[in-house]
């Protein structure tokens, strides 16, 4: 079995810088998404670092499907269309919505993985949830998916940036 790479290591150390911005800028992409304000310059690094994010997840040692790379795989799969949305077809029409949606499902699954990670790696929430299938993660969890849910269906009303 291959090691993890600690966070000492300078990949993992840039790997979780890049997911860290990628979630304070997607977090203030979103409020801009509520308050239908484009913030090209906010939205520009959010994509971009979770596109890095994506990237460089695949380059950690392999042992065989793991939900990280499965979550690596879907997050790829929404970026496509997110960026498709925004820079080949300006937010025109649907594409409007398939931009927010996406937006907000890569934030959402950025932010997914930081509870893990917090539940794997602080001493305080692994205790309470050693396994990550105890009940305290999976309200945390449960938490955060029921906010991003209701923060896209509001991002998708609210959205209708001029052109």
């Amino acid at each position: 079995m291959q090691p993890v790479l600690p966070l000492t290591h300078p990949f993992t150390l840039l790997h979780v810088i890049l997911s860290l911005v990628a979630i304070v800028a997607g977090l203030i992409v979103a409020k801009g998404l509520l308050a239908s304000n484009r913030m090209p310059g906010w939205t520009t690094l959010f994509l971009w670092t979770t596109v890095a994010t994506t990237v460089t997840g695949f380059f950690f040692p392999f042992r065989g499907f793991t939900p990280a790379i499965g979550t690596g795989i879907v997050s790829a799969l929404v970026l496509v269309p997110t960026l498709f949305a925004l820079y080949g077809r300006k937010l025109h029409g649907a594409w409007r919505w398939v931009y927010v949606v996406g937006a907000m499902i890569s934030l959402y699954l950025n932010v997914f993985v930081l509870v893990v990670q917090a539940f794997a790696k602080v001493p305080w929430l692994h205790v309470l949830a050693p396994t990550q299938a105890e009940p305290p993660f999976a309200i945390a969890q449960g938490v955060v998916l029921l906010l991003f849910v209701a923060l896209t269906v509001l991002a998708v009303r609210r959205f209708h940036p001029t052109r």
